[in-house]
């Protein structure tokens, strides 16, 4: 389940942010591709959700690899022949899969039962830290010495497509399937409770193995359980901003701080260690610490990583806020698919996290495409003001909640 590498845009963001700008020609596009597949992701996100609850985890995810894979082939075509109709159904395809791959955390949730479930979560993330070391040790030549043009894009797109079928062989050997897991967990649970209530091993569990015949909870049932809209606010958060800004972070280096574009994917790098790097030892402090504290905590982390990009210029400097952006995101993410997690059960789960995707993703595409614009038309104080703003608020809404008393217990 190493694949929730590929589930977010990290390796193509430079890509992402100029495949456009360079076959449209148009500098105020800068955000245009990011949204794209910020948005088409958003779309595909609960569909995808419902999908896995209803056939399970592993056919899902070999889907979305399959069809990401084949819209990295179209934008190297579109890039190489400078035809932006296949850029944008590339860009879409890679948008879906993406949301199909992100979903990958379910299966995380699935395996883990509530008391570990955050470091089980980390456990699963922990292979994505080869994505630090495997993007730059690809694209980074790649790119070297090369004028930024569709051909030298091309290529990238085409590499972006092999790591998303190595993905999808990743993901196709994955036995049980996650969600039989989860299944299996929760029959265990029901039958340690109906012993305590001296009903005997054999009381009877009905929809615990199998999801119920009235399986589909309204999505308004799920909403009003304890704990789930401050998770969701906090997961929308944080994954816009980080999003948004990493999309974004290769016109910063290039554009606003005048280095060479071969310096961008070594701050990706950092960003990503700080994303996967130490997900153990998040993993272990959110479920010792508590959910409310990440999700608290990670905000605000990334807050002060956002607003250092009004003075930091240096690439060591850059490479700094955008590790702390990463583990930041690592704290809220992470405590946000915990809680989102124990608040279901695994024929709700993807449909949950799917709903939370949907927001995410629509509030990303929206940014990455606003911050494209006010990063061209206003500079970096812009981006890192707004971003700051759009982190903090929620962290401090969080913080309120917990404190009043219908909060005592809402969230673990």
């Amino acid at each position: 389940m190493s694949a929730v590498a590929q589930s977010l845009p990290i390796r193509r963001n430079t890509v992402l942010s100029l495949t456009l700008v360079l076959v449209l020609d148009v500098e105020g596009l800068l955000g245009l591709g990011p949204a794209i597949v910020l948005g088409c992701g958003a779309l595909a996100a609960v569909p995808a959700g419902r999908a896995m609850d209803r056939v399970g985890r592993v056919p899902v995810l070999v889907g979305g690899f399959a069809v990401g894979a084949a819209g990295c082939g179209l934008a190297a075509l579109g890039s190489a022949t400078a035809t932006a109709v296949l850029v944008l159904l590339g860009l879409a395809c890679v948008g879906t899969a993406n949301a199909t791959a992100l979903l990958s955390r379910t299966a995380a949730g699935d395996m883990y039962p509530p008391e570990r479930r955050a470091r089980g979560i980390a456990l699963v993330l922990f292979g994505s830290v080869f994505g630090a070391i495997l993007g730059p040790a690809v694209f980074s030549p790649m790119l070297s010495g090369h004028q930024l043009d569709g051909d030298a894009l091309a290529p990238l797109w085409l590499a972006a497509g092999g790591i998303m079928l190595v993905g999808l062989a990743l993901v196709a050997g994955v036995r049980p399937d996650p969600r039989r897991i989860a299944q299996l967990l929760a029959q265990r649970d029901r039958e340690d409770a109906a012993l305590a209530a001296g009903g005997g091993a054999e009381a009877s569990v009905p929809g615990v193995a199998d999801p119920p015949a009235s399986s589909d909870t309204p999505l308004r049932e799920l909403l009003r359980r304890p704990g789930v809209v401050p998770a969701l606010l906090a997961a929308q958060a944080s994954f816009a901003v980080m999003v948004g800004v990493m999309t974004l972070t290769g016109a910063i280096v290039v554009d606003h701080q005048h280095h060479a574009a071969h310096h961008v994917f070594p701050i990706i790098a950092a960003h990503v260690v700080g994303m996967y790097g130490l997900v153990i030892v998040v993993g272990d402090a959110i479920d010792r610490i508590g959910r409310t504290p990440a999700l608290a905590g990670g905000l605000i982390v990334m807050a002060a990583s956002v607003i250092s990009l009004l003075w930091v210029e240096s690439v060591p400097a850059t490479a700094v806020a955008l590790f702390g952006l990463g583990i930041g995101w690592n704290f809220s993410f992470v405590a946000a698919t915990a809680e989102l997690a124990d608040c279901t059960e695994p024929w709700e789960r993807g449909k949950l996290l799917g709903f939370n995707d949907l927001l995410s993703g629509a509030t990303g595409a929206g940014l990455a495409l606003l911050g494209g614009y006010a990063l061209t038309a206003l500079g970096v104080a812009a981006l890192a003001i707004g971003g700051t703003a759009l982190v903090l608020a929620p962290a401090l809404w969080i913080v309120g909640q917990a404190r009043t008393p219908a909060a005592d217990g809402a969230i673990h």
